[in-house]
């Protein structure tokens, strides 16, 4: 799930209005759609593109290939979140800083997901963080630094909660990393949220992975009650409406248990709506005021979740690299939705989840047919799908 930051930071729709020059030059006699950063929601921040994003653009529209061009240019021209990890504590809260500063220049809000707690993703495939608690708290403290007094919602820590050590087989008996990674998040919370424009949320997975009696435990030791909320689907495929379903039963869960009540009895999404409706109306009158809230993950749910063969991989690894998905809704900070903060585009859409090489030997992606890049670096083949596939469509 890594992504690095931009070395070089420029305001997105900078970028995109150059390259849309360029293409525009190379677009003569062909059609002439380009993305319109005007469209997009203005109160979000777009990052400089990936610089690869903005070569493949280039030479589609050179190929001729001007729809699939516009489609690039469009993608990148979408708000969407800055990672940041592997930092010094010192190059983290100077470009921190550059981001919150050039958000605050465009009246935008940026979306920081921190992605540098120790032992993250189990040693796999984004795998990486901080050495230490010692070193993790120095880093979060260069966060904080560089975040200041300006706007910032901080997407913290994909992977912390739903993937502990413990799940993984990375502890010991006493349970010591698992302790220290429950110990790191609050430390983060402590530090972040209190920040005057900053809103943090937690790790929740996504909707196919943990129940909401197993998530809620976690995310209140993990000091959600002092966040401004989660989040969930990060770098996954489930759609919006089941997105939304998920955090308003955690968000109600969390309100029950906040009261006295057991997590274990609250309701899933595996139960019928209708009866987990009703078990909410019964059990939690909280105001939504009062409630922990979430964010969402739109950038590659336009087609849902990707199912595998039946019988063909021994580890068909749905969430890596999936075939055949799309781009989903825009992000915004207006859902409709009281609990709802925000749908944003987490995930850098067109960059790779990493090596996928679903239980065979490899090097190969049995499902593509070619090498897939580094978690983090850009997917051409990927990034085209996302665009031809969008829901709704992009341009």
């Amino acid at each position: 799930m890594r992504e690095p930051v931009r070395g070089t930071l420029r305001r997105g729709a900078t970028v995109v209005a150059a390259l849309s020059v360029v293409l525009s030059g190379l677009l003569a006699g062909g059609p002439a759609a380009v993305a319109d950063p005007a469209r997009h929601d203005a109160r979000l921040y777009t990052p400089a593109p990936n610089p690869d994003a903005v070569r493949q653009a280039l030479g589609l529209a050179r190929a001729g290939q001007y729809k699939d061009a516009a489609g690039i240019a469009a993608m990148v021209a979408t708000p969407q979140a800055v990672w940041f990890d592997g930092q010094n504590p010192d190059d983290a809260e100077r470009l921190v800083r550059d981001v919150t500063k050039d958000a605050a220049r465009a009246a935008s809000v940026p979306v920081l997901a921190l992605y540098n707690v120790p032992g993250r993703d189990c040693a796999n495939y984004s795998a990486g963080g901080a050495a230490n608690s010692a070193e993790y708290r120095a880093w979060i403290d260069a966060v904080a630094r560089g975040i200041g007094s300006r706007d910032a919602m901080v997407v913290l820590e994909p992977d912390s909660l739903a993937l502990l050590p413990a799940d993984c087989g990375q502890d010991d008996a006493e349970g010591t990393r698992t302790a220290a990674r429950y110990a790191e998040v609050n430390y983060a919370v402590d530090t972040l949220e209190p920040l005057r424009g900053t809103r943090v949320y937690l790790d929740t997975g996504h909707p196919g992975w943990h129940s909401v009696g197993s998530i809620v435990p976690r995310l209140v030791e993990g000091g959600v009650t002092r966040a401004s909320g989660f989040f969930t689907n990060v770098s996954n495929y489930y759609s919006d409406d089941a997105g939304s379903w998920y955090g308003k039963l955690i968000s109600s869960c969390v309100a029950y248990v906040e009261g006295g009540g057991d997590a274990a009895v609250c309701p899933d999404q595996y139960w019928p709506r209708a009866d987990a409706q009703a078990w909410l109306d019964a059990h939690v009158r909280v105001p939504a005021s009062r409630m922990a809230h979430f964010v969402t993950d739109s950038s590659r749910n336009g087609q849902g979740p990707w199912t595998a063969p039946a019988g063909k991989y021994s580890d068909a690894q749905e969430w890596c690299n999936p075939p055949g998905r799309g781009l989903g809704a825009r992000p915004t900070l207006r859902t409709g939705d009281p609990l709802q903060d925000a749908r944003l585009w987490i995930k850098t859409p067109g960059e790779s989840d990493g090596l996928c090489l679903r239980g065979t030997s490899g090097p190969e992606d049995p499902e593509r047919g070619t090498v897939d890049p580094d978690a983090g670096d850009w997917f051409p083949q990927q990034a085209l799908e996302l665009v031809r596939n969008a829901r709704p469509p992009l341009l």
